[in-house]
């Protein structure tokens, strides 16, 4: 925003961040080159959904037990975002990048040779710790609601063919394959590393907030315990919330700087996207059961159904993404929130499978098309410098709709 108007046109291209020795061009690096870098990520996640009852059945635990794979990897997503935005802020992209690639490549190797949960759960979490990485580092180098929209559309495509991938791994491979899907980003990361810029100097680096990380990290952890131990999470969350306050006024460009909670343009496109993603994660549950208890539909006509509506909406998401900078921000805006509260409304009243279907299409239409175009908005906001840290927790608010969308979901009557 920086004075503008809020019907300023987004055609204006946010400048980059800053990520080292210089900013990097936007045509430095393909948009489909972050696309593969970002991508895979959504893709592993989802592949788990499929693969837990032959997990569980080969290491000797319970299906419920082997949920905690998801869990944790969902956790460590949430996680490494804002640590991967304060790596970018401290010592630049190529760091973020190769540091992210050996997670990934770690996490996949245990995986790949581990019989037992707690070998998974590290594993796991080593992928989602650097996959996560490398989506923020995609995000914060796209710089264009166009080449955002490709990480974006991409991820939510491969989101949803990622139970079917999962399925057919586990069937002709093994679930420990299916389990290793993260490990296709490692494909892009010589191409992106190779073209970043130098490492910030040593002299330049700011020092690091470690306090500040801590409790900004136990309040991600909180609030995605929210689905599994509401009560307790709650109270954990408010607590650390207060914590991270007082923290912030005593530390003001410590980890999260004050100056990201002082722009109403930051405050509000994150808002936003936690809104529209956690409708999004609501009716990714909902819809599934609204589907087989109105309709009577069975497991292959949901799953089908519901892999050609999320694919459409994620699709017409980079259509959205690549022609927002001919609409105005307001009118971007608009369109994003009405039919993010259509989405819901229709298949809270609706009963006819197309129009459940067609809710779930627009929602993930919504969550991926704002995530995309409300990016820039957050980057407008704040200085410079702290960019990819504006971007790193705009992103987290978007994951965290994934941890508040399944506890909505919970919540409602079956």
């Amino acid at each position: 925003m920086n004075g503008s108007s809020p019907d300023q046109q987004t055609r204006r291209p946010t400048p980059l961040p800053r990520t080292g020795s210089g900013d990097v061009p936007h045509s430095a690096i393909s948009a489909a080159s972050l696309g593969l870098l970002a991508t895979p990520t959504a893709l592993s996640a989802n592949a788990t959904t499929m693969t837990l009852p032959g997990t569980a059945r080969d290491i000797g635990v319970s299906v419920s037990t082997a949920t905690w794979i998801a869990t944790v990897f969902g956790l460590a997503v949430a996680v490494s975002t804002p640590l991967t935005a304060a790596l970018l802020r401290h010592r630049g992209v190529r760091a973020a990048v190769l540091t992210s690639a050996a997670l990934v490549a770690v996490g996949t190797v245990a995986v790949a040779v581990s019989e037992s949960m707690p070998g998974l759960l590290v594993g796991r979490a080593a992928q989602a710790l650097g996959g996560s990485g490398l989506v923020t580092t995609a995000i914060n180098l796209a710089g264009t609601p166009r080449r955002m929209g490709v990480v974006t559309a991409g991820s939510g495509m491969c989101g949803a063919l990622g139970p079917l991938a999962g399925s057919l791994l586990s069937d002709h491979a093994s679930w420990h394959v299916a389990l290793s899907l993260s490990a296709l980003a490692l494909l892009a990361v010589p191409y992106v590393a190779l073209r970043t810029p130098a490492p910030v100097p040593e002299e330049a680096r700011a020092s690091f907030d470690a306090v500040g990380a801590a409790l900004t990290v136990a309040l991600i952890c909180a609030l995605v315990f929210l689905a599994r131990f509401p009560v307790a999470a709650l109270t954990c969350a408010v607590v650390l919330g207060i914590a991270l306050a007082a923290w912030i006024r005593r530390e003001p460009d410590g980890f999260v700087p004050s100056a990201l909670l002082r722009s109403p343009a930051f405050l509000t496109a994150s808002g936003v996207v936690c809104a529209l993603s956690t409708a999004y994660f609501a009716l990714l549950y909902t819809v599934p059961r609204l589907l087989e208890d109105n309709a009577g539909w069975g497991p292959s006509g949901i799953g089908v159904g519901s892999l050609v509506a999320l694919l459409v909406g994620s699709m017409a998401s980079w259509v959205m993404a690549a022609s927002a900078h001919r609409m105005r921000r307001s009118a971007v805006l608009t369109a994003l929130l009405t039919l993010g509260v259509l989405a819901p409304i229709t298949a809270a009243v609706a009963e006819a499978p197309v129009l459940l279907l067609a809710a779930a299409g627009v929602a993930v239409f919504v969550a991926a098309s704002g995530q995309a175009t409300l990016s820039v908005v957050a980057a407008d906001g704040v200085p410079e410098p702290q960019r990819p840290t504006a971007l790193g927790l705009f992103t987290l608010c978007y994951q965290l709709g994934g941890a508040f969308g399944p506890a909505i979901a919970a919540l409602l009557p079956s």
